[in-house]
């Protein structure tokens, strides 16, 4: 039994939560080159474990910034992946891209793979930058964040729907009153977009903080 396997073997014991994999992958990435990364990564990809592939898909993610490889990876092969949990660490890997990267210089990035057709890669933004307004940039810049994220509340996937209501649901916490501006507008007679307002809606009958920002 090589390395590869023995690593595989140990993280399929666990089968719930991701802090493990976090911590594998940036053990992996502080030992060896990007190049050797890139190739463990690829070979973790081919197992059938579940977890095996939420690590190379976080390892990825560490290498994407300066790997148009591992970004390729990303984008054209894990997307498609069947598991519900290694498209957790696609979203958590394009968050690792944009914090490589820096926010402000993703948005071309995060717009572009917003407007992707496959579900995946829409769900891997909206749910990877949760919580948006704790992001750098966007931190200053909620109502482009609010922006971004409600182009898809009448996303025919009901996986990204959800999303997109939980991260403004998330921003409601701080930016009651801009949430409320948004939704305001949302036609609630369409079945798609009342499930989004449903989830972004949970906070909103809470007090308003007194410091939050209006811009």
């Amino acid at each position: 039994m090589d390395q590869t396997d023995e690593l595989v073997e140990r993280i399929s014991q666990i089968e719930n939560g991701f802090k493990h994999i976090y911590s594998e992958a940036e053990n992996i990435i502080s030992i060896y080159t990007n190049e050797e990364s890139f190739k463990i990564a690829e070979q973790l990809y081919s197992y059938d474990a579940y977890q095996a592939r939420m690590l190379a898909t976080v390892i990825f993610g560490h290498l994407a910034q300066k790997n148009k490889d591992a970004y390729d990876f990303l984008k054209s092969r894990i997307s498609f992946d069947t598991n519900w949990r290694v498209q957790e660490m696609l979203a958590t890997a394009f968050d690792l891209f944009c914090k490589y990267t820096g926010y402000e210089n993703s948005i071309p990035v995060i717009t572009e793979w917003l407007n992707d057709n496959n579900p995946n890669i829409c769900r891997a933004v909206t749910e990877g930058l949760r919580f948006w307004t704790k992001r750098p940039y966007f931190k200053d810049n909620p109502k482009l964040a609010i922006e971004l994220i409600s182009r898809h509340k009448n996303h025919e996937s009901e996986f990204v729907r959800k999303s997109v209501g939980n991260a403004l649901k998330d921003i409601s916490r701080k930016y009651k009153l801009l949430i409320e501006d948004e939704l305001s507008t949302w036609d609630l007679t369409n079945a798609r977009i009342l499930l989004t307002y449903k989830y972004a809606t949970k906070h909103l009958n809470k007090p308003t903080k007194k410091n939050e920002e209006t811009k």
